[in-house]
């Protein structure tokens, strides 16, 4: 079992690793909540709303309240940051990206004053649209609740 990971750490090798390559470590995941999904497209919007659907679905958020949404949007966008290389546009520069992500959510530090966060990782592909274009991406966001 690997040990002490921090939640940034978690939500990349969520987001990285094959469900078999998954299989094979144990992740000190009982701390936290977390999903997992894959979205490919050129559109940004797309992007956002399947992270977005995926953490509301998975009950890792609430919609009703705002500050949960916001942060989760602002971890969303830190990530794609990476993903993007600073230059947060895909369709527009005629890119497309194939991704992999993770939501990773709960209480990273020893004390419980210190509140929960949320982190987002994507790993992937991004290119140009023509197959075989394209290269690895990862990027990763972390924000507080």
């Amino acid at each position: 079992m690997v040990q002490n990971l921090a939640i940034g750490k978690i939500a990349i090798l969520l987001a990285s690793l094959t469900e078999d390559e998954l299989k094979q470590i144990k992740l000190p995941l009982e701390k936290f909540s977390y999903c997992q999904g894959r979205v490919g497209s050129m559109n940004m919007q797309k992007v956002i709303s399947a992270v977005e659907t995926a953490a509301k679905r998975n009950a890792l958020i609430n919609e009703g309240y705002y500050r949960e949404t916001h942060s989760l949007y602002h971890a969303i966008m830190e990530g794609i940051n990476g993903v993007t290389r600073g230059q947060a546009a895909i369709g527009e520069m005629s890119r497309t990206v194939g991704l992999r992500f993770a939501v990773v959510r709960g209480k990273p530090y020893d004390h419980p004053e210190e509140g929960e966060w949320i982190a987002v990782a994507f790993y992937g592909t991004i290119g140009a649209p023509v197959k075989g274009s394209e290269h690895e991406t990862v990027g990763l966001g972390i924000n507080h609740i």
